[in-house]
């Protein structure tokens, strides 16, 4: 989606001016409100000390000097004197934390458990709920701590305050950005106007139109870039002639590359010829014969052999084939709805045959889930890890074919109870012509496609395909396919 820049500079100036108006706007905000806080601190830290003055010289004049009988005798009055000085509600606690006087015994009263220990513990906390804020602090005579005083502040006026200066941030804000975007949009208006121009002028470039292009009259940079495109057009109309006389050259360089391109092909050719070994040892078996026809351990011994490197021969050029027509004819896939469990039972079912032919037993765990898909690519996943889990596996082993749906996904896992993959291999595994062992693979004919394949035919349908870590022996491969919706 192409965006004009237009569009875009009027974005970064709306941008630009919010994300300004509104940090100014916090940040004086924020410090009204470390203010109102430092203020409302230190005046009731001030109040605290005329408290403290205050019942230390109530406690000295009087003959009680028993703390918690003191405090009982003359808390209500301590509590009301404080109130008329103060101007806050104020309330006397002993020091196990009950109340011994209060300036106004009705009304509403708040719970202040949680910061009367701190109090309690001769220190000063506060806690604010709604528009009211109690202050508590401790109260000492001559000795030490004797209880805990607390103010009950209303924070209506600081509230008022705040709420007063960010409507009217919020108003002014709002008239500046307006009157702000409004001069830059012009602004930017008159600029993208000249880049258009600019635009245009390198089209006409582009399309061979010359004559049409003629300078801004501008005294900024643009008008310096116009200029250049102005100049830089005739320099290239004047040169168009030189351009016919390189085209020769060239032609020339395309000949060359002609060169090069059949040398390359020689090359691929000269690759192919690593095709004949198989080809070298099947040569070599029917000279054998030739010479020992009565052999009949050799008879045996070279058609087991013939047939293994034939099929290994058929095998790599099909693949080899296969491989190259999937990057080049991504359209002939046939995606369609298919139940991922039938197709495993169509194929397991196929398999069972082999399975038994190598003594493994061949079990499903199967949940009908939908996928889009090509049927035939499936069928040749499915077949190439089935068959690798039955050829690699160990006599009396088994192969667990099972599906299951989690997270809009369908996870097929291919279990068996072979020899397993080395950690080393698993990464290269799926890499054309690769074989963990290569004695193994020419056991049983194996060219190292097979993987490749595979995880080519599973990336084409948007799937995932990966060698599990697990801990038993054997090897755990899991296929992911996005389930169809």
């Amino acid at each position: 989606m192409k965006i004009s820049i237009k569009l875009k500079s009027s974005i970064f100036l709306a941008l630009l001016l919010f994300i300004t108006v509104s940090l100014l706007s916090y940040l004086v905000l924020k410090g009204i409100e470390r203010d109102q806080q430092k203020q409302y601190e230190e005046h009731l830290a001030q109040q605290t000390k005329i408290a403290n003055i205050y019942v230390r010289q109530i406690y000295l004049m009087g003959s009680i000097k028993e703390p918690r009988a003191f405090l009982k005798e003359k808390g209500n009055q301590i509590a009301s004197q404080l109130d008329l000085m103060s101007g806050m509600q104020v309330s006397i606690y002993d020091m196990s934390g009950r109340e011994v006087g209060n300036s106004i015994n009705i009304g509403t009263r708040t719970d202040v458990k949680d910061i009367l220990v701190h109090g309690l513990n001769d220190k000063i906390a506060y806690q604010i709920v709604n528009d009211k804020l109690d202050y508590v602090a401790p109260i000492h005579d001559i000795n030490g701590q004797i209880g805990v005083i607390k103010f009950e502040y209303s924070l209506r006026k600081n509230i008022e305050f705040y709420n007063n200066i960010k409507s009217l941030f919020f108003n002014i804000g709002t008239i500046v950005f307006a009157l702000t975007f409004l001069g830059g949009y012009f602004y930017f208006n008159d600029l993208t106007k000249g880049i258009l121009k600019l635009n245009k002028d390198a089209s006409n470039i582009e399309k061979g139109f010359y004559d049409e292009i003629l300078p801004l009259r501008r005294n900024d940079e643009l008008g310096e870039l116009s200029q250049g495109i102005y100049y830089m057009s005739n320099q290239i109309k004047n040169h168009i002639e030189g351009m016919e006389k390189e085209q020769e050259k060239l032609r020339l360089a395309v000949k060359k590359l002609k060169e090069l391109e059949k040398q390359q092909k020689t090359f691929i050719g000269n690759i192919t010829h690593e095709f004949k070994t198989p080809l070298t040892v099947i040569n070599a078996y029917i000279d054998l014969l030739e010479m020992y026809s009565d052999d009949s351990n050799l008879l045996e011994d070279a058609k087991s052999n013939i047939s293994k490197e034939a099929q290994r021969l058929y095998e790599m050029v099909e693949k080899i084939l296969y491989l190259s027509s999937l990057e080049k004819y991504d359209f002939e896939l046939q995606s369609e709805k298919i139940n991922i469990k039938e197709i495993l039972e169509e194929i397991c079912n196929r398999m069972k045959g082999k399975a038994q032919k190598f003594n493994i037993d061949l079990l499903t765990n199967l949940q009908s889930a939908y996928i889009l898909g090509d049927k035939e690519s499936l069928m040749h996943i499915f077949i190439n890890l089935i068959d690798n889990g039955i050829k690699y596996n160990e006599s009396n082993g088994k192969v667990f074919v099972n599906s299951y749906k989690k997270d809009g996904n369908v996870f097929i896992e291919v279990i068996d109870t072979g020899m397993g993959i080395p950690v080393h291999a698993r990464e290269k595994i799926f890499e054309p012509f690769y074989t963990v062992s290569r004695d193994r693979s020419k056991e049983y004919a194996g060219t190292g496609l097979g993987l490749s394949l595979v995880k080519e035919l599973v990336e084409k349908q948007k799937g995932n395909i990966s060698i599990l870590d697990i801990k038993r022996k054997g090897t755990t491969i899991s296929i992911v396919f996005p389930l169809f919706s």
